[in-house]
């Protein structure tokens, strides 16, 4: 796992993460890289991908695993993020929302 200061094109680092404590949940945020600082529009739809809420840490897909595993809150944005989500089992393909052609999904697990 790298910190955000870290600037490398390596394919194990093409993931955001951050998670946060939230009572008694974990919520994770995570976007693909290349989306982060970003502004998304379709329509009415906007979505901003902030460096402050999607990233403390660059990692890969294994990290995204690892964290959605205990997970009870996610925010995902991107190709391998949502498609992460997709193989967990966690999302629903018709429950993603495409916003400027970039997959958006969240899941809030009821415990």
């Amino acid at each position: 796992m790298n910190q955000k200061g870290d600037d490398t094109s390596s394919p194990a680092n093409n993931i955001c993460l951050k998670t946060y404590a939230v009572g008694r949940d974990l919520m994770v945020a995570a976007c693909d890289r290349e989306l982060l600082g970003q502004t998304l529009s379709d329509g009415d739809v906007e979505l901003v991908v902030l460096e402050d809420f999607y990233c403390s840490v660059y990692g890969d897909v294994e990290l995204l695993t690892r964290h959605l595993e205990r997970a009870t809150i996610a925010n995902l944005v991107g190709e391998r993020c949502v498609a992460c989500g997709m193989q967990m089992g966690l999302i629903e393909e018709e429950k993603v929302l495409n916003i400027a052609n970039v997959p958006h999904a969240q899941f809030a697990l009821m415990i």
